[in-house]
């Protein structure tokens, strides 16, 4: 039973969150489809060469403190909870004067930016988009405080109505006001959430901490702000590295084949090929603070526990996702974005495999962090980093989109098996020989049978659940999928 309830509650927190993560996805592909039906190739790419340089600063920079907080947060909301609002308020504080440092040097740096992409028309756009990151650290900060005190499921209705706020303000103003609408909307929509965040937390969670720290009897506690920076800066760079590995294809793309057509088809195949990475993003919100908090008690068996089990399912979902999105590339680009984007299939193809690598690294860089070896991801990510631009730089210039995708797939591979060789040595836990084997038959077995069904253009659909139904039967065939699973699975439904 000690082990069980821990595994239950780590399953169903996965659940929902990953349900509004699938939700929120949905709507960020709705979105995307729609802009770039609306706008056509060219302003699509310009589209996404803004929102995505904007929203990576805010991610990677803004995303620090927040996390730190988080962290702290989730290792004594139970067993000092009137330290929650002193560490709270520290963080908010420190967030504040970082967030409006980087907004007032990235609106000061716009027409620099714009001239190294080769692009001069962009420097309006990117003064438009500055807003972004004030409204998304906002709305950001209210969500990884609640998932410090483990709200998971109030993180979760949020998520759902960010998809829909999303939805709404960009696709609206972007139909209006075409380009400078939907960068407007990116504004509005995290902008609605935080409000909503911070009248739940003023008038509901926020007064059941101040209670416990009026009545508390012990001497008034303080928390180092030196603490929160010394988490902050490390895992601020490993964001920053990372976010840049992720990208900087599509604007190494953008500067050296300067041709906005292909910019707008890569990005397309980005945004598809990122799915698999898109839905496992739940599993890191949970393991930060679920390791944080199972570290900071020095229970070591439950850290290996949780670990290995959010291992196993990337494991077993991964290589089917993989399959079925390589599979179904062509009429899954024609859905989201039509006919004008099919160049677009084969460096999504290849795409899609070094993101579910790199989806094991981003998933395992976070339980690094909750264990507090936050640097040991920061290196990994740098590395990662430096080796994805020599290689792009070679690589564009002979086979363009292609070798764009063929060089972030070799970089996702290498810093995956970084990652996995120092979960063996942290946490003494890797995949069994017999689990990969049998993972690797069911997946040969379900890629040679999708070789072979109908790809209508909505077809797919069906065939991928059913597909996908014979996968989960073979491996429970196998015994990899054992009673326990499903009996977790209807427990948690």
């Amino acid at each position: 039973m000690h082990n069980t309830k821990p595994t239950q509650h780590i399953a169903k927190s996965v659940f929902w969150l990953t349900a509004s993560e699938i939700i929120f996805n949905i709507s960020g592909y709705i979105i995307h489809s729609g802009v770039g039906r609306i706008l056509g190739p060219t302003d699509y790419g310009r589209y996404g060469l803004v929102i995505t340089m904007t929203t990576m600063i805010i991610v990677l920079i803004g995303n620090g403190i927040p996390t730190a907080m988080n962290k702290f947060i989730s290792e004594i909301f139970e067993t000092n909870p009137s330290m929650v609002v002193i560490i709270k308020r520290k963080a908010f504080f420190l967030q504040t004067i970082l967030i409006g440092i980087i907004t007032l040097i990235f609106f000061l740096s716009a027409p620099l930016i714009s001239n190294v992409l080769g692009d001069k028309s962009l420097t309006h756009l990117f003064r438009i988009s500055t807003l972004i990151i004030p409204s998304f650290a906002l709305a950001s900060f209210y969500f990884y405080y609640f998932t410090g005190i483990h709200k998971f499921n109030l993180q979760a209705i949020l998520k759902t109505v960010r998809s829909t706020a999303k939805v709404i303000f960009i696709l609206i103003l972007a139909w209006f006001f075409k380009l400078e609408g939907s960068i407007t909307g990116y504004i509005l929509a995290p902008l609605f959430v935080f409000l909503i965040a911070w009248l739940i937390d003023k008038f509901w969670i926020s007064k059941n901490f101040e209670m416990t720290t009026t009545q508390a009897t012990t001497t008034p506690q303080t928390f180092s702000t030196k603490k929160l920076f010394n988490y902050a800066w490390p895992f601020t760079l490993f964001l920053l590295f990372y976010e840049i590995m992720i990208s900087i294809d599509l604007y190494m793309v953008k500067a050296i084949l300067q041709n906005d057509f292909l910019t707008g088809i890569y990005n397309g195949a980005l945004t598809v090929g990122r799915i698999p990475y898109y839905l496992f993003y739940a599993l890191t919100i949970v393991l930060l603070p679920s390791i944080s908090k199972t570290s900071s008690q020095k229970n070591t068996t439950e850290t290996a526990k949780t670990v290995s089990q959010a291992l196993r399912l990337m494991s077993i979902l991964l290589p089917l996702g993989v399959i079925l999105m390589t599979v179904f590339a062509s009429p899954i680009i024609h859905l989201f974005y039509g006919k004008e984007y099919l160049p677009a299939v084969y460096p999504m193809r290849i795409l899609v495999i070094g993101v579910s690598f790199l989806t094991v690294f981003y998933v395992l860089s976070f339980a690094f962090s909750g264990l507090g070896k936050v640097k040991l991801p920061m290196w990994i990510a740098l590395f990662g980093m430096t080796a994805n631009i020599f290689l792009n730089y070679f690589f564009i210039q002979k086979y363009e989109l292609v070798g764009a995708s063929i060089a972030t797939s070799f970089t996702s591979f290498f810093v995956m098996i970084t990652a996995l060789y120092f979960v063996k040595k942290e946490f003494k836990i890797s995949l069994k020989i017999k689990s990969i084997l049998k993972i690797a038959l069911a997946s040969l077995i379900i890629y040679s049978l999708a070789k072979f069904v109908p790809t209508g253009d909505y077809l797919f659909i069906l065939w991928s659940l059913i597909l996908s139904a014979i996968y989960f039967i073979i491996l429970y065939a196998l015994k990899e999928i054992t009673k326990e699973d499903i009996n977790l699975i209807k427990k948690i439904i």
